[in-house]
């Protein structure tokens, strides 16, 4: 006489219920059954990929960053606010087209190998970051003006000072820093310099603390370097609380939102210049 069956095993398939990888996991990865493991607060970072290529591709974006900055300023001038954006916009949006050209043909992808990937929960992650870091990027920036003096202005604000625009161009200035740069910025600093640097070290804080450092020299403001390392912070941090960069672009868009519309309204005549 046969034994009674014993307890159904678990659920064939992909998480939640089997084993299949979860959401996030390195491909191949099995899933145990269950929750997939969780970050600091809940969150499930993506895990941080070996890429294929390494710091000589960061080097390669930056060439194509100062070129082009080089050409187009030789090409149009910075007369006026329209091509004071341009020369911002364009060489930024190459050197991030570069990044994902570069991963496409020699990595797995910009959504692999920086971090490109698209989650709800990285937006909230963002705004919480930077609405939570400018209580101390705003005091940073006070402080470092009152010690430096007004000499501390970004190169944008330098290039645009005596300007006055009409309303369209200085709500297209506003999106260029508020949107574009941090988009552009994010893909290129904390998507591919980021895991270049993974790939050597480790310890995500020293991968952290070295890519917020060559990005506040990058700028080529060495005056506003420390206080530019203070501000790109938060950013790093929600770098690293999901994985992705959908939360860092949202940070760095929170943190240019003010100086953003600082200079569209110092374009139309409704603030000041300094």
């Amino acid at each position: 006489m046969s034994s009674p069956p014993g307890p159904p095993g678990p659920p064939a398939g992909p998480y939640p219920g089997g084993p299949g990888p979860y959401p996030g996991a390195p491909t191949g990865a099995p899933g145990p059954y269950g929750p997939p493991p969780s970050g600091p607060f809940g969150l499930t970072p993506s895990p941080t990929p070996r890429v294929r290529w390494g710091l000589w591709a960061f080097l390669v974006v930056e060439v194509v960053f100062l070129a082009s900055s080089a050409a187009v300023a030789f090409a149009l001038g910075v007369d006026s606010a329209a091509e004071v954006l341009l020369a911002l916009v364009i060489p930024t949006m190459l050197a991030a087209l570069t990044c994902v050209l570069w991963t496409s043909w020699r990595g797995d992808g910009p959504g692999a190998d920086l971090g490109l990937r698209f989650r709800w929960e990285d937006v909230g992650v963002g705004l919480l970051v930077g609405v939570a870091g400018l209580f101390v990027t705003v005091p940073a920036a006070l402080g470092y003006l009152y010690l430096v003096g007004p000499e501390l202005d970004t190169s944008v604000g330098l290039a645009l000072e005596g300007i006055t625009a009409s309303w369209p161009v200085a709500l297209a200035v506003m999106v260029g820093v508020v949107v574009i740069a941090p988009i552009c910025e994010e893909i290129v600093y904390r998507g591919l310099l980021w895991n270049a640097v993974a790939k050597w070290i480790a310890n995500p804080w020293i991968v952290f603390v070295a890519t917020t450092a060559v990005f506040a020299i990058a700028h080529l403001e060495l005056l506003r370097a420390p206080l530019l390392f203070v501000v790109a912070l938060p950013l790093g941090v929600a770098r690293i609380l999901t994985g992705r960069i959908t939360a860092s672009i949202v940070a760095h868009a929170v943190n240019n939102f003010l100086p953003g519309l600082a200079l569209a309204l110092m374009l139309v005549g409704a603030l000041p210049t300094v």
